[in-house]
């Protein structure tokens, strides 16, 4: 702390960012301040008016350093920017805001509408984040279908099969101008907005400009535009007297805070987004409204001409915030505005409650279906991590082995493994195979599961048993038999029948069910690959380019057959020895 009470002093009255660093020297917080000086030294002084999280922040730092700028909203700019950098643990910030999707209208001579997760400083426009993947691909779908603007990365020499289905205007092949191209891409530009009437408007000129010069193809194009729109924006709700404007709600419920964003554009509600936020102390924190703010308008481009908030923000923050984003900050008390706060508020109380009765089920389905299935089969610890085995085949061939893990009762992809089998080619023999499978998996004592699963009844049951109990495993094994779902366990004359309900038949039947999946998609994989093997592969001195000139030659194998020596040697990357070897290949069948 001497340490740190010395780098104090040497702390300027300049405005800037400081970062706060703990013993293994990673960022833990940023900040920005009016004073560097007097805002770092507050930290350290004794202040009972620190909560418990700032108590918690100023016990790990070691070490802290500061950037000085010429104002106070450059220094806002930096925080919001080194925030998003180093994602700091006691910073209030928005979760998982490195996946939100957002819609990019490329800086390009004719431009596209890309969905991307990434913003790159390249001239682009980017609106957004989103919350929903699904959602920001279907608005992408309808963007497409109402402004036919190009997709290719490339230009190609004509056109492409979008073009005739009307949904490209073809500038590859110039059947726009570009400065007709660039009037609707501002038209999409003003719909990702909200800016509908505005559109309606400037298409219906050009639409009826169109017409009166006798261009009644382009009219016709325009009219289908405009009526997408107006279909579009019926469904929005009329909102009276508002303008343009950001409605932020906020709730709190079981330690977890949500935002909640509606859009207003020309009185219409175009849109919300619902974003959990990390950190905050409830939902009347002004600081959360602050950073929330900070955090999302420094990636989304804010159109509107004011911002309808649910708390007071203190006077310096708001003055602050109005400044860098150049929009009114306000906290209506009364009339629409407040009912669309209240109506953000109350969204946001119910997406939290939905979240919660979500996690509620995951988690019955997952780790309390995993403590239920303990109790049921009367295992001696948790099965936290299960491994199940099936075996596909067709009259033994291409036989292959899965097997799949399930952790805490959710699928771990990563641990995946299927297996080719070698000692039942050509015969079916599910038991040998199972015996195959389960002796390459449990040769050695790595990572061993809390509970082993055969799909199949007691014989495969038996045959796994065979081989896990003769390497001296002691992991408890249970078959599950398909046709009545019965658990077939080691020792035990008669199966377990798992009630129809619980969350422990549901769960074997999901991780049954994904180690089918996951053999037959191998199994199929091995046959298409059996399927497409040609005859010309099992000739000495043929290989895959000899193969192709043969084809390319004489177009199919039926020729290649009647083909005489000498045609056989004229063929490119063919020669005499290798024509007679291929000829007297198809002679002996």
């Amino acid at each position: 702390m001497d340490v740190l009470q010395e780098k104090i002093k040497t702390l300027t009255d300049a405005p800037g960012v400081y970062l706060m660093k703990d013993v293994r020297g990673k960022i833990i917080y940023v900040g920005k301040a009016r004073v560097l000086k007097n805002r770092v030294r507050q930290y350290f002084q004794s202040n009972k008016n620190h909560g418990a999280k700032v108590k918690a922040m100023v016990a790990k730092i070691v070490d802290f350093e500061t950037i000085v700028t010429a104002s106070e909203v450059e220094a806002l700019i930096l925080e919001c920017n080194l925030i998003k950098k180093h994602r700091p643990r006691y910073n209030i910030s928005l979760k998982d805001d490195k996946s939100y999707p957002y819609l990019r209208l490329t800086a390009e001579d004719f431009p596209r509408i890309i969905l991307t997760r990434r913003i790159i400083h390249d001239g682009s426009r980017y609106f957004g984040p989103y919350t929903s993947g699904l959602a920001v691909k279907e608005t992408l779908q309808l963007l497409r279908k109402i402004f036919p603007l190009r997709t290719c990365k490339t230009f190609a020499k004509r056109p492409c099969l979008e073009f005739h289905i009307k949904r490209c205007l073809a500038p590859c092949a110039k059947k726009i101008s570009r400065e007709d191209y660039m009037l609707i891409v501002k038209a999409a530009e003003k719909f990702l907005e909200g800016r509908t009437a505005q559109v309606e408007r400037e298409l219906s000129n050009q639409m009826n400009a169109a017409a009166q010069a006798l261009n009644f193809e382009e009219a016709a194009r325009l009219r289908d535009i405009l009526a997408a729109i107006k279909k579009v924006t019926e469904k929005q709700k009329i909102v009276t007297d508002t303008g343009d404007a950001d409605a932020i709600g906020l709730a709190r419920l079981e330690n977890e805070t949500c935002a909640q964003i509606f859009f207003i554009r020309e009185g219409k509600v175009t849109g919300r987004e619902n974003f959990l936020l990390s950190g905050a102390n409830d939902e009347t924190d002004p600081q959360a409204v602050t950073e929330f703010i900070k955090q999302y308008y420094s990636r989304a481009q804010i159109s509107a001409a004011e911002i309808l908030l649910p708390v007071d923000l203190p006077e310096d923050d708001t003055k602050l915030l109005s400044e860098w984003l150049g929009v009114k900050l306000i906290v209506p008390k009364r009339g629409v505005k407040r009912s669309l706060v209240e109506m953000a508020n109350q969204n946001a109380e119910k997406f939290l409650s939905e979240e919660s009765a979500r996690r509620q089920l995951k988690n019955a389905q997952t780790l309390g279906a995993v403590e239920e299935l303990k109790n049921f089969l009367n295992l001696p610890r948790l099965p936290r991590r299960m491994e199940c085995f099936d075996i596909s085949h067709i009259q033994g061939a291409e036989t292959v082995a899965s097997m799949v893990v399930f952790e805490d009762g959710a699928p771990d992809k990563k641990s995946y493994r299927r297996f080719k089998i070698r000692s039942t080619e050509g015969k079916p023999d599910d038991f040998l195979s199972m015996r195959e499978v389960t002796s390459r998996r449990y040769g050695s004592t790595e990572n061993l599961p809390d509970l082993i699963v055969i799909d199949g009844g007691i014989g495969q049951l038996n045959s796994a048993l065979e081989i896990i109990r003769g390497a001296g495993h002691q992991v408890p094994v249970v078959g599950l038999a398909k046709q009545f779902e019965l658990i077939f366990v080691e020792g035990a004359s008669v199966p377990i029948e798992l009630p129809k309900d619980s969350q422990a038949l549901k769960l074997m039947q999901r991780i049954r069910d994904e180690a089918h999946r996951f053999a037959i998609t191998y199994h199929r994989k091995l046959r298409r690959k059996r399927n497409l093997k040609s005859e010309l592969d099992n000739v000495a001195g043929i290989g895959v380019k000899r193969r192709n000139e043969l084809f390319k030659a004489f177009g199919s194998l039926a020729k290649i057959k009647a083909a005489s020596v000498e045609e056989l040697s004229a063929v490119p990357a063919m020669n005499k020895s290798a024509a007679e070897s291929l000829k007297k290949f198809f002679d002996a069948r």
